[in-house]
């Protein structure tokens, strides 16, 4: 059973990424919200030749069960992460005491915020 890719009107379909070296199919990411109203979730990857066969090889393989509402391919290399061992360049931020609400005595008065 072939799925369609919905595209948004008046929008170009966009190009597959090419095939990565050593003739393999390029990497996809496949994000899943179980239900609506619920975030997407990251749920794996696959290798696929375009975003069509991505798009049908994630529900075949990450929804098989009825278990998303809404699948999101992307392209590995589209992905762009903050790495843990960067953390170390931002401590600072966890030095600004004022924006935790510890940092802030609040008066008897105000009652329970």
């Amino acid at each position: 059973m072939a799925y369609e890719v919905p595209t948004v009107p008046g929008e170009e379909e966009a190009e597959a990424p090419a095939e990565s070296s050593g003739g393999e199919w390029p990497m996809w990411e496949v994000f899943v919200r179980a239900k609506r109203g619920l975030s997407r979730l990251h749920v794996g990857s696959l290798h696929a030749a375009d975003a069509a066969a991505a798009l049908e090889s994630a529900r075949d393989v990450y929804t098989r069960r009825g278990e998303g509402v809404s699948v999101w391919v992307v392209p590995s290399d589209a992905v762009h992460a903050f790495e843990p061992e960067a953390a170390a360049d931002y401590t600072d931020a966890n030095q600004k005491v004022y924006r935790l609400a510890e940092a802030y005595d609040i008066p008897d008065e105000a009652g329970k915020m």
